[in-house]
């Protein structure tokens, strides 16, 4: 069990070390306080894995698109990409140098975390990476500008993809490198593709950085595509470990689609912890119920359907943990 976004603004003790900080991305670019404050779910609560704090957004930012963060509003670029050429001009990074410091961050977290927990990277997929970018940001409008340059500009928008993935084999090598155990891959934007676009500009990049990574290294590799649930079968066929399964999309008809060929990651609604105990509660129990027995070896990691919202009180997050102990348990 582990929560995404587990490490967030839910709890007091990271506001804290955000406000030592400066800002969101300075947090993110001082290894001891992203280390600082990758810990924090994990001595609070009895989770079982940890997730790097970081951004999917490093990469842009490393590109030269400059990001920063605006209240209320999300991430934004300060440059945008316009033209063709400004596609032509994105340069094959080096990971290493412009991204060092999250190779830091990963090495000092795996130093202080206890060696029976594991350490997972990750990475934004080629796909979500390429909406940010030729959107400025963040979109109110489903990254409608980026879709436009798919419909537009299909063989420009795929040179993007090209380097994009690139660049994110380097970024999930460096964080294997420097000490993760596992690698989850984010494709928060892939279910606004219709199915034959959604291989086309998503999965087909996705399978190349799963191949190279796999070929490279004795990995696990959790592939998240929010909002594709209908189109769980070609994401199994990525070779993937396990798949991320968003609070829409039905964990029973998941299990019986592909609980076969790979390990399931889901997917209670981040909205059951603003609720009462006992409706958490009640909604654990139905999950596993919905699950059903494990007896086959059928993988199962508990988490959320999306990332926990900031308002969470921390006692739910707790009382959460108790009851997937308690029903995890009656399950096996």
């Amino acid at each position: 069990m582990w929560l995404m976004r587990q490490a967030g603004r839910y709890l007091p003790e990271y506001n804290a070390t955000r406000k030592k900080a400066g800002s969101f991305l300075d947090l993110c670019k001082n290894p001891e306080l992203a280390c600082e404050v990758t810990l924090q779910p994990i001595e609070r609560f009895n989770l079982d894995a940890a997730i790097l704090f970081s951004d999917i957004l490093t990469i842009p930012d490393a590109l030269g698109l400059e990001l920063y963060f605006v209240e209320g509003e999300g991430p934004k670029f300060r440059k945008e990409i316009k033209s063709e050429s400004d596609i032509e001009a994105i340069p094959l990074i080096d990971v290493t140098e412009k991204l060092d410091y999250v190779a830091a961050a990963v090495k000092t977290i795996r130093q202080s975390l206890n060696t029976d927990i594991p350490l997972i990277g990750f990475s934004g997929s080629p796909w979500t990476l390429a909406c940010y970018s030729l959107s400025g940001g963040s979109s109110r409008d489903d990254f409608l500008r980026a879709r436009k340059w798919l419909y537009s500009r299909p063989e420009m928008f795929k040179l993007l993809l090209d380097k994009l993935t690139i660049i994110v084999c380097d970024y999930c090598e460096m964080q294997i490198s420097s000490g993760a155990n596992v690698i989850m891959l984010f494709d928060s934007w892939g279910g606004l593709l219709p199915g034959h676009n959604l291989s086309d500009f998503s999965l087909k990049y996705l399978r190349r950085i799963i191949r190279h990574l796999k070929t490279a290294h004795d990995i696990k590799i959790i592939t998240f595509v929010k909002g594709a649930g209908q189109h769980l079968n070609l994401i199994a066929d990525l070779n993937c470990d396990a798949i991320g399964i968003d609070w829409m999309t039905s964990l029973r008809s998941a299990k019986d689609e592909i609980g076969h060929r790979c390990a399931l990651q889901g997917n209670l609604d981040p909205a059951v912890l603003l609720g009462t105990q006992t409706h958490i509660e009640a909604e654990v129990k139905k999950l596993f119920s919905l699950f059903g027995n494990r007896a086959k070896g059928i993988g199962h990691i508990f988490n959320l359907g999306h990332g926990i919202s900031q308002f969470t009180p921390p006692d739910n997050v707790s009382h959460l943990v108790e009851m997937v102990k308690k029903y995890s348990q009656q399950d096996s």
